[in-house]
Order: C-alpha cells, then structure tokens, then sequence
C-alpha cells in the first residue's frame, strides 16, 4: 500500500520506494533490545578494532586534522593508502588523485554509483537474496532490477542463466563476493565467465566487495576490475568498517578508471559531499598493517564461524557453511514445519533469548528463501557459545 496523506493529497512516498519500508535491521535490532536477546542478526563486531587505529583517530582529532570539511574526495593521506593496498595486495595500480573516491561507507558508494550510471528504465542484475541497500539504490536511480537467485546448499550464480537475463535494456551488473548473506565467493572461472559476458554484451559492472579480507578454507578473493577487459567498466566499491571492525565510522571507497570515478564522484558530492574526516586518516594507518593483521583476522573470524556453525547444527538448524562474510545462513525447514523465516525470527528473541534475520526479505522471489535464517557470527566467542546453548535449550 502507497503511504498518503490527508485524503485528496498526493501520496506522501515516491512510487519507486514503495515497500522499502523501516529496514529488517532496525526492526530487529529493536527486538534485541526491548528483549535483552543477543544480537546475531546485524553485522557489526561487539569489540573494537586495533587499539592504533583507534589512537590514530584520536590523534589526529587532537592535531586538527579533518574536524573541517575535508577534500570532496577524501584526504590525500587515504587515497594513497588506498591505492597501496590495491597493489599490495591485487598488483592493481589506480592514480590516487583521479581515480579513487572516499565515501561515507560502502553504502554511499553504491547508491552514487547507481545514481550516476543509470537511465530510467535501465536494467540491473543482482544476485539474490541481495543486500537490502541494493534495492533501495537501484529505485532510486530509477533502474529496474533483475534478480539471479543463487540456490542453496552451494548458492552457486548459474551462469547459463545470466547470459540468458541480459537483454538489451541491460547497463549494469551489481555483484558482491564475498557475497553477504550467503558467504559464497566467487571462483576465478566464474569472474572469467562474467568478465567475458560484461565485455561480449558492452556491460557496466558495479563490485560491492567490503568482505574482501573475510574468506576461508582456502577461499580467495578476487577484485572483477582486475580482470582483462574490465578496468575501464568497472567500479570497485569497498570500505574500512568489515576489515577493522569500526562500522560506525563509515568510511568507504571506489576504484576504477578516471571515467567512471569523475561520475561517481558527481552524485556522490550531493550525498554527504564529504564525511568522517578524522577517521579518514586512521583508515589510512589502518590499511598498512601488516599480513599478519589480515590473516589474524580471518583465522579469528573462521574459528568464531565454526563455534557457532556448530552450535547451530547442535540446535537442529541446516548449516549453509559460508566461504567468507561475517554471516552464516541456516534453514530451519526440518526444526520449525510449515514456518517461514519472518514469522520465525520475529518470535526467537522472546523464545530463545536469540535475535537473526530472515533471508527472506533479501529476495525479489520469497519463496525463494522462505526458510532461510541469518546468524551473525563477528562476536565475541563466549557470545556465540551462549547464543548456542540458548537456542539449543529453546529448541528441545
């Protein structure tokens, strides 16, 4: 239903947000604290990241640095950082000065992006369930969205049927590996595959790869832009919170050719214009930790995946166990018949002491993920364990 106002006036919301209500987040979130239940449903740590990139930001409060406007797209200091990691890590060389943009998070960076390269009318394919942002980001640009839905237990894309979903109205690819909420990562013949159709069919693609450091078992990942052919339709979207585990700074960023960033950077100075001065220069500290930061982290957040996969599995739950991301997505089709994930997770808090997310609300087809749970596993150990046992406890 449209949201309106007195009766005769016009409707109050566009008609491209409808049904883009109050976020599975925040309503969830809610539920954790009118109930004291444990947060598992939204991806933030509940610890802070590295004490020195915390006294990086405090540091540079104290000196003046960024309590002021900062440049329009970011402190010089980052963008270096940033064009270092980039080839520290992907043997990617991007020009600091025209060919990367600081934004307010990862979510920032996607909604400039869609602003800017997209027509009315344009299409977008998406892997779903999606990022809730995505939907949102692509209305607003006026775009219409094409969903390929990634089928458990493996949530491989078919890319048989992504060539078939191309058609000429098609401008953009959104992608995301590591993919958030079902923690695959995409293959090096996979990103081949896309690479090859994006460049066969003259495609834009938008990456959305802020899980980039949290992969497992061998898992690795692979930026698109790296890719032949693929430099010069790419942006690369990425950002500090997920890495370094201080979401509430907000700071992201884009990679990609002078092109696409000068667009990206047109919407975006109508957004925020700018953000997070100080922690601008902390992430720039923050990105050239060592190695052995990055690996410490990911064996860290593995480990946290494996306590609570089990714990899960020990409550009766069918375990999706995730290549990367902070998340681990669970069917709950044999433990709770004839439930659906929304009605199921609106009782766990009360029930169980417990708070997830349905996946549900990430797909165009709900049906499609209809008994599909979210855990959150970037907690502490001993948070994890309890949430276990509680969840065990409920479901016996």
């Amino acid at each position: 239903m449209r949201a309106t106002g007195e009766a005769g006036r016009r409707p109050v919301l566009n008609r491209r947000l409808e049904g883009l209500g109050t976020t599975i987040f925040a309503e969830m979130s809610a539920l954790a604290l009118a109930t004291g239940a444990i947060n598992l449903g939204q991806g933030f740590p509940d610890t802070d990241g590295p004490e020195a990139v915390r006294e990086a930001a405090v540091r540079a409060l104290r000196d003046g640095r960024g309590n002021q406007y900062p440049p329009g797209p970011g402190v010089p200091e980052l963008r270096h950082a940033i064009t270092a990691h980039q080839q520290r890590f992907y043997g990617l060389d991007f020009d600091p000065d025209t060919e990367v943009l600081v934004t307010a998070g990862a979510t920032e960076a996607i909604a400039a992006a869609m602003l800017a390269l997209l027509e009315p009318g344009d299409e977008v394919i998406a892997f779903e369930p999606f990022y809730d942002s995505y939907a949102a980001c692509v209305a607003m640009a006026g775009g219409v969205r094409v969903p390929l839905t990634l089928h458990a237990p493996d949530f491989r894309p078919d890319l048989d049927a992504l060539r078939a979903a191309v058609t000429p109205r098609t401008r953009l690819l959104l992608l995301n590996s590591p993919h958030n909420p079902t923690g695959m990562v995409l293959t090096a013949a996979e990103l081949a595959a896309i690479a090859e159709l994006a460049v066969e069919r003259d495609l834009l693609v938008v990456t959305d790869e802020v899980y980039e450091h949290l992969v497992f078992d061998g898992a690795a990942h692979t930026p698109l832009i790296s890719l032949p052919g693929m430099r010069d339709r790419t942006v690369s979207i990425s950002s500090a919170g997920k890495t370094f585990s201080f979401t509430g700074w907000k700071v992201g960023w884009v990679t990609g050719s002078p092109e696409l960033v000068a667009a990206v950077r047109t919407t975006k100075q109508f957004l925020t214009y700018v953000a997070s001065g100080p922690f601008q220069y902390a992430v720039a500290e923050a990105l050239a930790l060592p190695d052995s930061y990055y690996a410490h982290f990911a064996t860290d957040l593995r480990e946290k995946r494996d306590l609570l996969a089990a714990g899960l599995r020990a409550a009766g739950f069918q375990v999706y166990e995730p290549q990367g991301t902070y998340f681990i997505t669970t069917d709950i089709a044999a433990l709770a018949p004839g439930k659906d994930a929304l009605t199921f997770c609106r009782t766990l808090p009360e029930r169980a002491g417990v708070v997830a997310v349905p996946n549900s609300v990430f797909y165009d087809h709900p049906t499609a993920g209809r008994t599909q749970v979210r855990f959150a596993f970037c907690k502490k150990p001993d948070v994890l364990q309890e949430a276990a046992n509680r969840l065990r406890r409920s479901t016996k």
